[in-house]
Protein backbone atom coordinates (compact mmCIF):
# COMPACT_ATOMS: atom_id res chain seq x y z
CA UNK A 1 0.00 0.00 0.00
CA UNK A 2 2.81 2.30 0.59
CA UNK A 3 4.23 2.09 -2.70
CA UNK A 4 0.85 2.92 -4.27
CA UNK A 5 0.45 5.80 -1.92
CA UNK A 6 4.46 6.92 -3.32
CA UNK A 7 2.87 6.53 -6.84
CA UNK A 8 0.10 8.38 -6.34
CA UNK A 9 1.84 11.17 -5.07
CA UNK A 10 3.89 11.21 -7.97
CA UNK A 11 1.34 11.10 -10.46
CA UNK A 12 0.06 14.53 -8.28
CA UNK A 13 3.44 16.28 -8.84
CA UNK A 14 3.81 15.00 -12.39
CA UNK A 15 0.14 16.38 -13.14
CA UNK A 16 0.69 20.07 -11.25
CA UNK A 17 4.31 19.84 -13.20
CA UNK A 18 3.63 19.16 -17.01
CA UNK A 19 0.14 21.09 -16.20
CA UNK A 20 2.21 24.18 -14.78
CA UNK A 21 4.56 23.68 -17.79
CA UNK A 22 2.31 23.00 -20.75
CA UNK A 23 -0.10 25.96 -19.56
CA UNK A 24 3.04 28.15 -19.06
CA UNK A 25 4.30 27.47 -22.51
CA UNK A 26 0.60 27.70 -24.44
CA UNK A 27 -0.59 30.93 -22.49
CA UNK A 28 1.50 33.64 -23.90
CA UNK A 29 0.80 32.21 -27.49
CA UNK A 30 -2.89 31.98 -26.98
CA UNK A 31 -3.18 36.10 -25.78
CA UNK A 32 -1.05 37.54 -28.59
CA UNK A 33 -3.20 39.71 -31.04
CA UNK A 34 -1.78 38.07 -34.44
CA UNK A 35 -3.15 35.18 -32.83
CA UNK A 36 -2.49 32.82 -35.81
CA UNK A 37 0.57 33.87 -37.14
CA UNK A 38 2.34 33.15 -33.85
CA UNK A 39 0.83 29.76 -33.59
CA UNK A 40 1.94 29.21 -36.82
CA UNK A 41 5.54 30.43 -36.00
CA UNK A 42 5.25 28.51 -32.78
CA UNK A 43 4.15 25.22 -34.02
CA UNK A 44 6.59 22.70 -31.86
CA UNK A 45 5.90 24.93 -28.96
CA UNK A 46 2.21 24.54 -29.13
CA UNK A 47 2.29 20.25 -29.82
CA UNK A 48 4.81 19.93 -26.44
CA UNK A 49 2.34 22.26 -24.44
CA UNK A 50 -0.60 19.68 -25.76
CA UNK A 51 1.71 16.60 -24.57
CA UNK A 52 2.49 18.07 -21.66
CA UNK A 53 -1.50 19.40 -21.10
CA UNK A 54 -2.21 15.45 -22.25
CA UNK A 55 0.33 13.73 -20.01
CA UNK A 56 -1.66 16.31 -16.54
CA UNK A 57 -4.91 15.01 -18.00
CA UNK A 58 -3.83 11.35 -18.19
CA UNK A 59 -2.59 11.20 -14.66
CA UNK A 60 -5.66 12.77 -13.08
CA UNK A 61 -7.44 9.44 -14.20
CA UNK A 62 -4.28 7.50 -12.67
CA UNK A 63 -4.72 9.35 -9.72
CA UNK A 64 -8.63 8.59 -9.54
CA UNK A 65 -8.14 4.62 -10.26
CA UNK A 66 -5.84 4.30 -7.26
CA UNK A 67 -7.08 6.18 -5.01
CA UNK A 68 -10.75 4.47 -5.52
CA UNK A 69 -9.52 1.14 -3.84
CA UNK A 70 -8.71 3.27 -0.23
CA UNK A 71 -11.24 6.02 0.04
CA UNK A 72 -14.30 3.42 -0.67
CA UNK A 73 -13.49 1.84 2.70
CA UNK A 74 -14.58 4.76 4.59
CA UNK A 75 -17.43 6.87 2.45
CA UNK A 76 -18.41 4.78 -0.72
CA UNK A 77 -20.32 7.58 -2.10
CA UNK A 78 -18.18 9.91 -1.90
CA UNK A 79 -14.86 7.51 -3.01
CA UNK A 80 -17.07 7.01 -6.33
CA UNK A 81 -17.93 10.88 -6.50
CA UNK A 82 -14.65 11.75 -7.09
CA UNK A 83 -13.52 9.27 -9.36
CA UNK A 84 -16.45 9.97 -11.57
CA UNK A 85 -15.25 13.68 -11.05
CA UNK A 86 -11.73 13.09 -12.20
CA UNK A 87 -12.69 10.93 -14.99
CA UNK A 88 -14.97 13.52 -16.12
CA UNK A 89 -12.21 16.30 -15.64
CA UNK A 90 -9.40 14.45 -17.43
CA UNK A 91 -12.24 14.32 -20.35
CA UNK A 92 -12.83 17.43 -20.30
CA UNK A 93 -8.98 18.62 -20.45
CA UNK A 94 -8.64 16.49 -23.65
CA UNK A 95 -11.50 17.45 -25.40
CA UNK A 96 -10.19 21.57 -24.27
CA UNK A 97 -6.90 20.20 -26.40
CA UNK A 98 -8.86 20.67 -29.72
CA UNK A 99 -8.87 24.46 -29.82
CA UNK A 100 -5.28 24.64 -30.23
CA UNK A 101 -5.04 21.91 -32.81
CA UNK A 102 -7.48 23.90 -34.62
CA UNK A 103 -5.66 26.81 -34.35
CA UNK A 104 -3.06 25.18 -35.53
CA UNK A 105 -4.90 24.05 -38.71
CA UNK A 106 -6.01 27.35 -39.38
CA UNK A 107 -2.62 29.11 -38.88
CA UNK A 108 -1.62 27.11 -42.46
CA UNK A 109 -5.17 28.17 -44.00
CA UNK A 110 -4.04 32.31 -42.99
CA UNK A 111 -0.52 31.43 -45.12
CA UNK A 112 -2.40 29.96 -47.90
CA UNK A 113 -5.30 32.50 -47.92
CA UNK A 114 -3.90 35.77 -47.47
CA UNK A 115 -5.30 38.66 -46.66
CA UNK A 116 -8.38 37.85 -48.37
CA UNK A 117 -9.77 35.10 -45.45
CA UNK A 118 -7.72 36.29 -42.57
CA UNK A 119 -10.88 38.51 -40.93
CA UNK A 120 -12.75 35.17 -40.76
CA UNK A 121 -10.09 32.22 -39.95
CA UNK A 122 -8.83 34.88 -37.54
CA UNK A 123 -12.69 34.47 -36.12
CA UNK A 124 -12.86 31.16 -36.11
CA UNK A 125 -9.41 31.38 -34.05
CA UNK A 126 -10.74 33.36 -31.25
CA UNK A 127 -13.48 30.95 -30.87
CA UNK A 128 -11.71 28.11 -30.52
CA UNK A 129 -9.48 29.60 -28.20
CA UNK A 130 -12.43 30.73 -25.86
CA UNK A 131 -14.08 27.04 -26.16
CA UNK A 132 -10.40 26.01 -25.38
CA UNK A 133 -10.74 28.01 -21.88
CA UNK A 134 -14.31 27.36 -21.44
CA UNK A 135 -13.85 23.80 -21.25
CA UNK A 136 -11.05 24.19 -18.79
CA UNK A 137 -13.01 26.32 -16.36
CA UNK A 138 -15.93 23.60 -16.71
CA UNK A 139 -13.32 21.14 -16.14
CA UNK A 140 -11.68 23.35 -12.74
CA UNK A 141 -15.21 23.23 -11.84
CA UNK A 142 -15.87 19.45 -11.64
CA UNK A 143 -12.45 18.71 -9.99
CA UNK A 144 -13.22 21.35 -7.45
CA UNK A 145 -16.51 19.58 -6.56
CA UNK A 146 -14.77 16.39 -6.62
CA UNK A 147 -12.00 17.25 -4.55
CA UNK A 148 -14.21 18.68 -2.04
CA UNK A 149 -15.91 15.11 -1.51
CA UNK A 150 -12.36 13.98 -1.45
CA UNK A 151 -10.91 16.23 1.18
CA UNK A 152 -14.19 15.57 3.13
CA UNK A 153 -13.22 11.93 3.34
CA UNK A 154 -9.51 12.89 4.44
CA UNK A 155 -10.30 15.01 7.11
CA UNK A 156 -13.74 12.56 8.50
CA UNK A 157 -10.81 9.25 8.19
CA UNK A 158 -8.07 11.40 9.53
CA UNK A 159 -6.04 9.36 6.59
CA UNK A 160 -3.75 12.42 6.78
CA UNK A 161 -3.42 15.27 9.51
CA UNK A 162 -6.94 17.02 9.73
CA UNK A 163 -5.13 20.80 8.85
CA UNK A 164 -3.72 19.40 5.52
CA UNK A 165 -7.40 17.97 4.37
CA UNK A 166 -8.85 21.65 5.75
CA UNK A 167 -6.22 23.40 3.37
CA UNK A 168 -7.44 21.36 0.65
CA UNK A 169 -11.15 22.48 1.44
CA UNK A 170 -10.37 25.91 1.21
CA UNK A 171 -8.53 25.37 -1.66
CA UNK A 172 -11.05 23.94 -3.78
CA UNK A 173 -13.53 26.58 -2.62
CA UNK A 174 -11.43 28.65 -3.29
CA UNK A 175 -11.47 27.03 -6.78
CA UNK A 176 -15.07 26.41 -6.89
CA UNK A 177 -15.97 29.70 -6.67
CA UNK A 178 -13.31 30.92 -9.20
CA UNK A 179 -13.78 28.82 -11.77
CA UNK A 180 -17.70 29.48 -11.46
CA UNK A 181 -16.94 33.31 -11.65
CA UNK A 182 -14.72 32.08 -14.65
CA UNK A 183 -17.51 30.02 -16.03
CA UNK A 184 -19.91 33.27 -15.65
CA UNK A 185 -17.39 35.44 -17.99
CA UNK A 186 -15.89 37.03 -14.61
CA UNK A 187 -12.05 36.93 -13.95
CA UNK A 188 -11.01 37.44 -10.68
CA UNK A 189 -7.50 36.18 -11.08
CA UNK A 190 -5.42 33.88 -9.53
CA UNK A 191 -5.56 34.20 -6.20
CA UNK A 192 -8.14 32.02 -5.07
CA UNK A 193 -6.02 28.77 -6.62
CA UNK A 194 -3.50 29.50 -3.91
CA UNK A 195 -4.68 27.21 -1.33
CA UNK A 196 -5.19 24.55 -3.63
CA UNK A 197 -1.73 24.51 -4.83
CA UNK A 198 -0.31 24.33 -1.03
CA UNK A 199 -2.61 21.24 -1.10
CA UNK A 200 -1.27 19.99 -4.40
CA UNK A 201 1.89 19.79 -3.27
CA UNK A 202 1.75 18.91 0.28
CA UNK A 203 -0.76 16.13 0.07
CA UNK A 204 1.83 14.24 -2.68
CA UNK A 205 4.70 15.21 -0.33
CA UNK A 206 2.91 13.86 2.49
CA UNK A 207 2.33 10.58 0.87
CA UNK A 208 5.46 9.74 -0.83
CA UNK A 209 7.19 10.51 2.82
CA UNK A 210 4.46 9.28 5.29
CA UNK A 211 1.63 7.50 3.31
CA UNK A 212 -1.98 7.19 4.76
CA UNK A 213 -2.60 6.86 8.22
CA UNK A 214 -3.44 3.15 8.17
CA UNK A 215 -4.00 3.02 12.23
CA UNK A 216 -8.03 4.40 11.30
CA UNK A 217 -10.85 2.86 11.06
CA UNK A 218 -12.77 1.96 7.94
CA UNK A 219 -16.46 3.35 8.70
CA UNK A 220 -17.59 2.51 4.65
CA UNK A 221 -21.35 4.43 4.11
Amino acid sequence: MKRTERVVGALFLLSTCSFLIGSGMLEPILHRTDLLVSVDSDRMRVFAALFLELINAIAVVGIAMLLQPTLKKYHEAFAFGYFASRVMESSLLMISLIGPLILLALSKQTVSAGTSGDAYLQALGNLAVEAHYLLFDIAMLVLSLGSLLFCCILYRSRLVPRLLSIIGLIGYTGLLASSSLSVAGLDVGEVLYIPGAIFEIALPVWLIVKGFNRHTQATAK
